[in-house]
């Protein structure tokens, strides 16, 4: 795992991958600091959940490599019958892609400090609000490295998953389009209004955006680390089995 971790990490930065997306994110990252800062309200770890947007459309581009690429190049057959087992293949690169995550919210620790030069901050507020981030973005990661897994085309992979990203992120809001009949008096007419009630409230709580609200504002939820962590368990899992059709295919 740590030979694929490496391989995968270094390729981030052999291209302008990783230069572009550290670019872009220290860069909103940046003015949304000013722009709190400036208001006299220099919360960080509003910040940090304010950049769940930009993570939304730059995870692809960060995930879009990672199996695709092997697969267009012709070198993905020597890589998983290699005797190594299939999940350090599929750790090695969600680590690599994680890490690179990780560093766009290097500048927070400096404008924390800043923050604290100034006025009495809560630590474990910002850190809290990190690790929703560092969570969402796991999650994101994995979505995206499955999706790498169905395809031999990097830019089809990028686009499938910024539109699965925007779909996973904002599906609570999408729940306010949903109209719930009501005032059936028919048998069949009030478990359909059932049925809708449900899936609206599903829909509500399955949402990205409500989950990483919680870790805004400090309320900590084990349901909501355990659901983040179960959606990244669940697509490693769903990538490794990719990757054993393929080589027994």
């Amino acid at each position: 795992m740590t030979a694929i971790f490496k391989r995968e990490f270094k390729a981030y930065f052999t291209t302008p991958v990783g230069y572009i997306v550290l670019a872009a994110f220290y860069f909103f990252l940046g003015l949304y600091f000013y722009i709190v800062y400036s208001a006299g309200s220099p919360q960080i770890p509003v910040i940090n959940i304010q950049m769940s947007t930009v993570a939304t459309f730059l995870m692809p581009i960060i995930t879009m490599r990672l199996m695709s690429e092997d697969r267009r190049q012709k070198i993905d057959q020597a890589l998983i019958t290699a005797p190594v087992k299939l999940s350090s293949i599929v750790f090695g690169k969600f680590f690599a892609a994680f890490a690179v995550y990780a560093l766009c919210f290097a500048p927070t620790v400096i404008f924390e400090i800043i923050v604290a030069s100034k006025v009495s901050v809560n630590v474990l507020s910002y850190l809290y609000s990190l690790l929703g981030m560092l969570l969402l973005g796991g999650a994101l990661i994995a979505i995206g490295m499955f999706i790498s897994c169905l395809t031999e085309s990097p830019a089809i992979s990028a686009i499938l998953t910024l539109v699965i990203n925007i779909l996973v992120l904002y599906m609570s809001n999408f729940a306010s389009m949903i109209s719930v009949p009501e005032g059936s008096e028919t048998f069949f007419g009030k478990i359909w209004e059932k049925i809708v009630s449900a899936f609206v409230v599903f829909i509500e709580k399955a949402g990205f955006i409500a989950a990483v609200s919680d870790f805004a504002d400090s309320v900590f939820s084990v349901s909501d680390v355990v659901y983040f962590v179960s959606i990244i368990a669940v697509f490693v899992f769903l990538s490794v089995r990719s990757l054993e059709k393929r080589r027994w295919s």
